[in-house]
């Protein structure tokens, strides 16, 4: 390194033999000073040309403008993805106009928060660049890139993550290569300043600075490791888009989501007599992996005749609906997914657990098409508080913010053989974002907008329609209130044909022996019995 005395020995020189030639030193000092470049007006014009410590703050990329405007770009980005950030979390709850995801919401909440994470790493670091960071946001870019793909390929995930969605991914996509671009840019214009100011490119680093790189490749190699999981959790539900669905999906709500509705069986008898449709609307699960062998017992053994189910928005093959969503929505779609169908009455609703809130509000819409009301251990309206618990809807959103990262999913499929039957519909659907995003909202007005819809359809429930309660032993002698709110039940209508209580069955009464047996006779008598001027005669043992 040159010393400041040779430096300004130097300087005597130059200037004697510039005045020998009659030229003054203000004269050529003058272009020095006003000659345009990037530094322009960000550092005062030096007195002269000594090189300074490397530890002098004035030694920073920061005399760059292009650094600079990179600074001033990434805090911009910040800001913009901090608000798209707050918009996706406000529309897992309440969906904005246009802004509506078939799927979860949570994946596109997901990216988001990775995209806010990188930019804040590259703002609190941006003046201590390593090739770590770029490697590492590299590797980030790269299995972003690969997500996008997968979105904009797999028509199902196109369509669940709408224009939302795909928005976001790209967006992940495009600041990660930002990042990469910034962190370069900024190593060059540290390593141009050190040059520069001190004679050489420094490749010490202090003890504050090893620290700031340390932290920054740690966190950024967490975040890689979620960009991981998050498209791993997205290949698992590329593979289970190809499940077809063993009925039919129809667009309601102005087209904006649809239901799956599956039907079958014979309408009319061996004699041509019309018989009512069974209209199942299953409990807290797939109405695939629960009650359904109720259903096809039911039709094996002439129990029922013809059967329809329906999944509600979220679960099974039905995509997620706008937010808020409550029963009588429900209600409401399930109606119009039923006459796209071209499905009609009469019906017979049965119904478990919560299900049957959704099935009483049915029922009292469509009361001259209902035939009878059979409910599996049902759940009273003055219980709703129970599902809509303020801790119970945070542990479901926290569990939806998670979801993406398949920490279930993923060892369930690679270490328990899990299959995609088992994700859609069976043991594993309850770890499916959809399912969790419908069961929050089913808590967020529980106790509010579904309690007022249930009350106002008790008030209009038909008086004549036939009903059957099946309760749980088991729960009902756990619980005093609930053997309490099943008895109250049994006053719905005025023409209760049963109530019976299954000693040893659990919640889910048909898991047992007696419970399907108790269940499919019920129905059979439902089904089955005459029609009298407008109301139905039974026989029961």
């Amino acid at each position: 390194m040159v010393s400041l005395w040779g430096s300004s020995k130097k300087d005597d020189d130059h200037e004697a033999a510039r005045s020998q030639n009659g030229e003054s030193s203000e004269h050529i000092a003058q272009p020095r000073v006003s000659e345009a470049d990037e530094r322009t007006r960000l550092l005062p014009p030096q007195t002269h040309e000594a090189y300074l410590s490397p530890d002098d703050p004035a030694v920073s990329p920061y005399n760059l403008w292009s650094v600079r405007w990179l600074r001033y770009f990434t805090v911009f980005f910040s800001l913009l993805t901090f608000l798209w950030w707050v918009l996706l979390l406000v529309s897992i709850f309440v969906s904005p106009p246009g802004m509506h995801a078939r799927g979860s919401g949570f994946f596109d909440f997901s990216y988001t928060t990775l995209t806010l994470g990188l930019l804040l790493i590259v703002l609190l670091f941006f003046s201590t660049p390593s090739k770590a960071a770029q490697v590492t946001c590299l590797v980030i870019a790269v299995i972003l890139l690969i997500d996008m793909i997968l979105i904009l390929a797999v028509p199902r995930l196109r369509v669940e993550e709408g224009w939302v969605g795909i928005a976001s991914v790209v967006w992940a996509v495009l600041i990660s290569v930002w990042t990469v671009f910034t962190d370069r840019i900024v190593s060059w214009g540290k390593r141009e300043e050190e040059e520069r100011l001190t004679g050489r490119p420094e490749t010490r680093r202090t003890l504050r600075e090893w620290c700031s790189v340390l932290t920054s490749t740690v966190i950024l190699v967490i975040i890689a490791v979620v960009a991981v999981l998050l498209s791993a959790t997205l290949m698992l539900r590329s593979r289970d888009a190809s499940l077809a669905p063993p009925g039919e999906r129809y667009y309601v709500d102005g087209d904006k989501y649809q239901i799956h509705v599956f039907c079958t069986g014979n309408s009319t008898d061996s004699k041509g007599k019309k018989l009512p449709t069974v209209l199942f609307e299953a409990g807290d699960g797939p109405f695939e992996g629960g009650m359904i062998q109720v259903a096809e017992n039911g039709i094996a053994n002439g129990s029922i005749s013809r059967y329809c189910y329906s999944d509600r928005p979220g679960i099974a093959w039905s995509d997620n609906a706008p937010s808020p969503f409550s029963a009588g929505m429900a209600a409401d779609v399930l109606s119009e997914a039923l006459a796209r169908a071209g499905e009609e009455g009469p019906w017979i609703l049965a119904s478990a657990g919560v299900g049957s809130i959704y099935s009483r509000i049915f029922s009292s819409r469509h009361g001259r098409d209902v035939s009878g009301l059979l409910m599996i251990d049902p759940l009273h309206e003055d219980l709703l508080y129970r599902i809509g618990s303020p801790n119970r809807g945070f542990l479901l959103w926290a569990w939806g913010i998670i979801s993406p990262l398949g920490l279930d999913r993923l060892p369930a499929a690679l270490f328990k053989g899990r299959t995609r039957e088992d994700r859609v519909y069976g043991r594993s659907a309850y770890q499916s974002g959809k399912y969790i995003k419908a069961k929050l909202q089913e808590s967020l007005v529980a106790n509010s907008l579904t309690k007022n819809e249930v009350s106002s359809a008790r008030n209009i429930q038909f008086d004549k329609t036939p009903l059957v309660i099946i309760s749980s032993g088991i729960e009902v002698r756990r619980d005093s209130e609930w053997e309490k709110k099943q008895r109250d039940l049994t006053h719905l209508t005025r023409k209760l044909v049963s109530w019976d209580i299954v000693t040893k069955a659990p919640g889910e009464v048909w898991k047992t022996y007696d419970g399907r047996e108790m269940i499919e006779k019920r129905l059979k008598e439902l089904v089955h019995a005459e029609r009298t001027q407008g109301e139905y005669e039974y026989t029961t043992e």
